[in-house]
């Protein structure tokens, strides 16, 4: 094997973990660019009304959010967890569905299937 097949093999090794890097942090929702971030858990069936009501009126394609997994990150619950605070709203009790307004002057929280899909429901008109 030559120094050049050694170089390419180098470079193609980078840009796979430079992927991977990026792929982790948009699935985990590291990076997240909204001012509305729903938070889920997988497995969760009232959690699952609220992604199927997504899907099936393109919300994401209309407004932009942030969707943040907290069962299994812990970094994600934290931050959940601050978010319902800055609600007013007491930790020991906190569920999923759960979203956080932060678009307006004062954040809003919504809990439930129901109060999210119908904020959904305002935002987008349907």
């Amino acid at each position: 094997m030559g120094k050049k097949n050694i170089k390419y093999i180098i470079i193609v090794a980078i840009l796979v973990v430079i992927a991977g890097v990026v792929f982790v942090l948009l699935n985990n929702n590291i990076l997240c660019d909204s001012d509305i971030i729903l938070f889920y858990g997988l497995g969760c069936p009232h959690c699952a009304n609220v992604d199927k009501y997504m899907k099936d009126n393109a919300v994401k394609e209309k407004i932009t959010i942030c969707k943040k997994e907290v069962f299994y990150h812990k970094d994600n619950a934290k931050v959940f967890e601050e978010k319902a605070v800055a609600c007013g709203l007491p930790t020991e009790n906190l569920g999923v569905p759960f979203l956080w307004d932060g678009s307006g002057q004062f954040p809003k929280c919504y809990s439930g299937d129901q109060d999210i899909i119908n904020f959904f429901k305002e935002k987008i008109g349907k």
